[in-house]
């Protein structure tokens, strides 16, 4: 019986290779370069730490073993309390991993610095200095979102493209919530926030179709906050283009403000036309004509404030949109369901209600550390 409950405790464990056999590790399989060397420092980190944790998990299980009660021939010194060999073997061989690490930290963390552009396109392919980069900016609306292509005078709801093998420019920030911009596959994930620009640089070395999602909690749509990202040839890119040229709408500022209403699984959308300044206005805030620029009020602060008369753009400084009635907010019906009707609830991070309480100190603290 005894024997028996050992092989069915060993064949239990097999459905859990099953399991994990069906798992996407897109991240240890990446198909961009930044991830292939994110990848590369996980395996390197990982490897240097086993160098110390194998051995010390063989040795516990050794010396318990050996010194166990029943082994009489084991070595038995009560008094015993010191080994200068010893304390050397222990201290210094954890101090050389840590220099390492510390070593290959350091060189990664200034080479794959989302801020610093690319000088190379693969590892053994230099990027050339004629290749005009793709810039695509992003902002994470409540729950979708939205890319424009400046160059092309596009923009995009859940889905991308960019050619195989030219440098990407993101611009990255966000409406209301702080968020998260991360396609496994091309790069780390970059923080969006609302007032603020982040920026990453990236490139796809193949061609496919890859996932993106949010990977910062934002409310209750956030798990289907996800887009398709293309990797396509030049060929095939220009025809994306022009495919949503073809399809799309004009986006005014009309149009985004009825967008950026929290919705959930929102479908694919192209706009083929979008208002000059409009992405600069979400950075600051302010694509509602009726609210002041985070610009405008930096500028003000610059000024030493705006005096007495400040009390005045109170309104002009309520940002957030977590008090949006339900009449407002615009349902969006799922592939083959009911519309989902959406409400932002509770979901605003701390300094973004602005509605409630001391609005000029939430809104100066934004402006200060827009840094544009």
């Amino acid at each position: 019986m005894l024997r028996l409950s050992k092989i069915f405790s060993r064949l239990s464990v097999i459905p859990l290779f099953l399991l994990l056999s069906g798992c996407n590790l897109v991240v240890m399989d990446p198909s961009g370069d930044i991830a292939m060397q994110q990848r590369d420092l996980i395996i390197v980190s990982v490897a240097l730490m086993l160098i110390i944790i194998i051995p010390v998990i063989f040795l516990t299980l050794y010396f318990a073993w050996k010194y166990r009660q029943s082994n009489k021939e084991a070595t038995y010194e009560p008094e015993w309390h010191h080994s200068t060999r010893l304390e050397l073997i222990i201290w210094s061989a954890p101090l050389a991993i840590i220099i390492a690490l510390g070593a290959v930290t350091w060189i990664s963390t200034h080479q794959l610095d989302p801020y610093r552009p690319l000088d190379r396109i693969a590892a053994d392919k230099p990027l050339s200095a004629d290749v005009k980069p793709l810039t695509v900016e992003v902002v994470a609306l409540d729950w979708k979102w939205l890319f424009f292509y400046p160059e092309y005078d596009i923009a995009t709801v859940n889905e991308m493209a960019a050619p195989v093998d030219r440098p990407i420019n993101f611009k990255i920030t966000a409406s209301a919530v702080m968020n998260s911009f991360f396609i496994p596959a091309l790069a780390g994930q970059i923080y969006a926030m609302p007032g603020m620009e982040t920026k990453l640089h990236a490139v796809i070395n193949h061609p496919g179709e890859f996932q993106g999602l949010s990977a910062n909690y934002s409310g209750a749509g956030f798990s289907h906050m996800r887009f398709k990202f293309h990797g396509v040839n030049q060929a095939d890119f220009d025809q994306w283009v022009q495919k949503a040229k073809s399809q799309g709408t004009k986006l005014g500022r009309p149009e985004y403000l009825a967008l950026a209403k929290p919705s959930e699984r929102e479908p694919v959308r192209y706009f083929n036309a979008v208002d000059d300044g409009l992405y600069n206005a979400i950075l600051n805030m302010c694509a509602d004509p009726s609210k002041m620029c985070m610009s405008e009020m930096m500028h003000i602060d610059a000024k030493g404030g705006a005096g007495k008369e400040s009390h005045e753009n109170r309104e002009r400084l309520i940002y957030d949109n977590q008090n949006t009635s339900s009449a407002e907010i615009t349902p969006v019906k799922a592939e083959g369901g009911a519309g989902h009707t959406m409400q932002h609830g509770d979901n605003s991070m701390p300094g973004m209600d602005m509605g409630k309480g001391s609005s000029s100190d939430s809104s100066t603290g934004s402006a200060q550390h827009q840094g544009h």
